[in-house]
């Protein structure tokens, strides 16, 4: 240990071999960053270097990493190079052990360490959020041109695009036969409805989550839509648009937002934290601490009415885990994700005919045989008035193998292997436009 207080944990630099991929993870506080390195890949050298101050964040991130490497099945092989410092960012600007940095953790400066990587000429693959406030809109944007105009790939981890039933809803969605026209609804109705619920208490890689005392204090977390929002607004995107670019500035129009607390107990969060005392925020006094961590929002999105809900509940009903329902409305029918207790808590993907006939259950016969030739077995079961798409179990990987999913795709874009598409830029400030404004009018 140095008079600065410095530790240093370090396996000398070897190089880096033309082309070669290799990892830094600054300052993991989130489970989300061990989530990247679950897996090897090629090109990516298994030396990875880690950075941050030494304290519970970091050491939880090394055990996960730890845990990836000692499993009985497919183990991986992850060499670390860990520098712990206050001073990590500096020290990893310094430094420059590897060309792409892998951010995961406390919110509120997360767009601060993407801005100064990117300035340096990194590569960099965040998770959500990067922004949590309405303010740092112009900073995200600035970070967003910084990055093109140095040709780096700066990319936010949207892993629900690889969830297999949303791209097959999106596949339906957008044919005209099955779906047709995409009704605008209204306030009172909205057209799309999509509700995310998560849960304090879970289990992650087999092992208890432990929540750090910084995850319930909103100004450095942010609250459930600017949280788990930005993957809702992305998959609408997603879904309705295709590949298309939207400028939040004429194309999107936020009417209302909703906040309301999960309530927990001193033991319900000395259970998740481990803590013994609620953190110094103004939602705790005596016995309970209010978490503003659930809100709604309403939005127009080229004149389409859209609902999001985002939902922190303590813990699952046994046997349940996250959900995410999603609802798409069609002038022929509807295409809805449903994952509750019918579903045995696993998304399912039913379309409802908006009139009786042959027509859409034809059109949709056809569709779901097009796409068997890309996802071997995927079926159709008609029940009653609905139809209910099959998907086999090789195709629902999980939510923990779509973090590999994201970073192959991530690392293609590194390599040059085809660029950024166009459509990403603006709809990265659509979406936390919206997720930061949803919220602002839920504070009024």
């Amino acid at each position: 240990m140095t008079a600065s207080s410095d530790c240093i944990l370090r396996r000398r630099n070897q190089g880096t071999k033309m082309n070669e991929i290799k990892l830094i993870t600054l300052n993991p506080g989130h489970f989300h960053a061990a989530l990247v390195q679950k897996e090897m890949y090629p090109d990516v050298s298994r030396q990875a270097a880690v950075y941050g101050p030494l304290g519970p964040d970091l050491l939880e991130h090394l055990g996960r990493v730890v845990r990836f490497n000692v499993r009985e099945e497919s183990p991986t092989a992850w060499e670390l190079d860990v520098r712990c410092s206050p001073r990590y960012l500096d020290r990893m600007l310094a430094d420059r052990p590897g060309n792409v940095v892998v951010i995961a953790g406390r919110n509120r400066a997360k767009i601060d360490l993407i801005h100064a990587s990117v300035q340096a000429g990194f590569h960099v693959l965040a998770d959500k959020p990067w922004i949590i406030e309405t303010a740092d809109l112009p900073k995200l944007e600035e970070t967003l041109e910084t990055a093109e105009r140095k040709g780096l790939a700066a990319y936010d981890i949207m892993t629900e695009r690889y969830e297999i039933t949303s791209i097959v809803q999106r596949a339906l969605v957008n044919d005209d036969a099955v779906f047709g026209e995409m009704v605008e609804g209204s306030e009172d109705a909205p057209a799309v409805l999509m509700e995310s619920v998560h849960h304090l208490m879970k289990t992650v890689a087999g092992v208890p989550l432990r929540r750090p005392p910084w995850f319930f204090d909103i100004r450095e977390q942010g609250e459930g839509l600017t949280d788990v929002g930005p993957h809702l607004v992305d998959l609408v995107q997603w879904v309705l648009f295709p590949e298309q670019a939207i400028d939040h500035r004429i194309g999107v129009r936020v009417l209302n937002g909703r906040r309301w607390p999960t309530v927990l107990s001193l033991e319900e969060y000395q259970r998740v934290t481990g803590e013994r005392r609620f953190p110094d925020v103004p939602e705790a006094s005596g016995a309970k601490i209010e978490y503003f961590c659930n809100n709604s929002v309403l939005y127009r999105l080229r004149g389409v009415h859209v609902k999001l809900t985002a939902v922190w509940n303590y813990e699952a009903p046994p046997g349940a885990g996250d959900t995410h329902c999603a609802l798409f409305r069609g002038t022929k029918a509807r295409v809805e994700i449903r994952q509750g207790a019918e579903e045995g808590y696993r998304p399912e993907l039913y379309v409802v005919p908006e009139q009786p006939g042959e027509a859409v259950g034809s059109a949709l016969r056809s569709r779901v045989d097009s796409l068997a030739s890309e996802y071997a077995g995927i079926a159709l079961e008609h029940q009653g008035a609905r139809y209910h798409i099959v998907v086999p179990e090789v195709h629902r990987v999980g939510h923990e193998a779509h973090f590999a999913q994201v970073a192959r795709q991530f690392f293609r874009f590194v390599r040059g292997e085809g660029g950024l598409p166009a459509c990403e830029k603006p709809n990265m400030l659509t979406k936390y436009f919206v997720t930061t404004q949803g919220v602002a009018l839920s504070r009024l």
